[in-house]
């Protein structure tokens, strides 16, 4: 058996692993374009802001053995072609021509193939985009540029363009530097995962730590000699020696779709449950497939790297003719803002009365452990129910108190298809130290 993947950061190198360790005599050969691999995307903002101390300890086991071709060539018999870019799928001959970093070019059979190219950054093509200074933030190579940056000058105006969870995990590396920070938000709130009586509070925290921000502001370019020192806005211009543009990503699908593989309405590649494409050879994984909404029962797209290990887990299995299914997602994530921590799962009120439900929330500001105790922080959940059938459908948190396990519970509670009631019976633990009684 001779399996290909393109892509090893998430999906790719699980799918990979699995494989050997279902089928150790298979071949398995990862492309990747970019010289790291199977590296924490989602610690790029808290090594830029000096958190997370050396570049290897994203790409590290847990033992912290560094995760490199060496690691997988020799740990797992698993050949990792880095620096080398997948040109094209020929899916009748079954191989795919890459390219490798001297430039020459080659083609790899398969029998089976994984497609886990991830997502790009949106780029709007706004006047000045391409000068020096202006970042995205979805690569070690691409924190290693904003570092340098940080490094080689003393703290200035920075703009984060965007307001969800990368532009606000940022907030934070930034003004931890010493930076003045500003976000302009096309939306009329920030971080859109939430409701936005949620969202109000996050941005009123932000303004106390002395983050300005902009909502319903469009972002029409910006301006500098060689390096940016201007944001134009449709309110004025800002001061700005480092710009983050953190407006999304886009499902990296060119390969797939010059293939004649089927994409689906959302931009992402269309699968089934197993993970398989509309070509029974050819699985795609992560962040470039579509997801199912379990809650809406449509197509979404929700870049994660948590679901981009699961689906690459399910697609090894049925490679290797183990049957599992992966079933959706319900749309879970937690991101930290300072001393805030901010989470959701589920959907919004505003998202369920779009998807048809008949919402009711309920709104709590309590401790998170007992108010006696020295080290319980306030924290406040909102709960949504669909008011016909009883089931909780959705769960936001936002405060210095743990938020994460009680949004976690919810979770579960959610895709068990629990009522209100039901989820009120869970018998969870309870401790002064850890929680409240109730």
């Amino acid at each position: 058996m001779k399996v290909v993947i393109i892509g090893a950061v998430a999906a790719g190198p699980k799918a990979a692993a699995r494989i050997k360790r279902l089928m150790p005599t298979a071949e398995v050969t990862v492309i990747e374009k970019a010289n790291f691999i199977s590296y924490a995307g989602c610690g790029l903002p808290y090594y830029i802001s000096g958190l997370v101390h050396e570049q290897k300890e994203l790409m590290a086991t847990g033992a912290g053995v560094l995760r490199d071709p060496n690691f997988f060539l020799n740990a797992k018999d698993i050949t990792i072609l880095n620096r080398t870019e997948a040109l094209a799928i020929d899916r009748s001959s079954k191989h795919v021509r890459i390219r490798k970093a001297d430039g020459q070019e080659e083609n790899i059979p398969y029998n089976k193939l994984v497609i886990a190219s991830g997502a790009k950054s949106v780029r709007p093509p706004l006047p000045g985009i391409d000068l020096e200074g202006i970042y995205t933030v979805q690569t070690v190579d691409d924190a290693e540029k904003i570092k340098a940056q940080l490094a080689g000058r003393s703290p200035g105006h920075a703009v984060i363009t965007g307001g969800g969870l990368i532009g606000m995990e940022m907030v934070e590396s930034l003004c931890e530097k010493g930076w003045k920070v500003t976000v302009v938000e096309l939306m009329d709130q920030i971080l859109t995962i939430l409701d936005k009586d949620m969202a109000f509070l996050a941005q009123k925290y932000l303004e106390s730590k002395g983050v300005k921000i902009l909502t319903s502001t469009k972002v029409l370019g910006f301006k500098g000699e060689k390096a940016v020192s201007v944001t134009e806005t449709e309110k004025g211009k800002i001061a700005s020696e480092l710009v983050i543009v953190s407006v999304g990503v886009r499902p990296e699908v060119k390969l797939a779709k010059e293939a004649g593989i089927e994409i689906g309405e959302t931009g992402g590649i269309k699968v089934s449950d197993t993970m398989q494409t509309s070509d029974p050879d050819i699985y795609a994984a992560g962040d470039c497939a579509e997801k199912l909404n379990l809650l809406t029962g449509k197509a979404c797209l929700i870049p994660m790297g948590s679901t981009a290990n699961k689906e690459g887990r399910v697609a090894a299995d049925n490679i290797c003719g183990r049957k599992d299914s992966f079933p959706g997602v319900i749309g879970s994530c937690v991101c930290k803002i300072f001393d805030y921590n901010v989470a959701r799962t589920g959907l919004t009120e505003s998202q369920a009365l779009k998807a048809g439900f008949d919402p009711v929330s309920a709104l709590v500001p309590m401790p998170d452990k007992a108010h006696f105790m020295p080290s319980a922080k306030p924290l406040i959940l909102k709960l949504t129910a669909d008011r016909k059938t009883g089931r909780l459908i959705g769960a936001q948190a936002i405060g210095p108190g743990e938020a994460d396990k009680r949004i976690n519970t919810a979770a579960t509670a959610i895709t068990a298809k629990m009522t209100v009631a039901e989820t009120a019976d869970i018998d969870l633990c309870y401790a002064p130290p850890y929680s409240p009684a109730v």
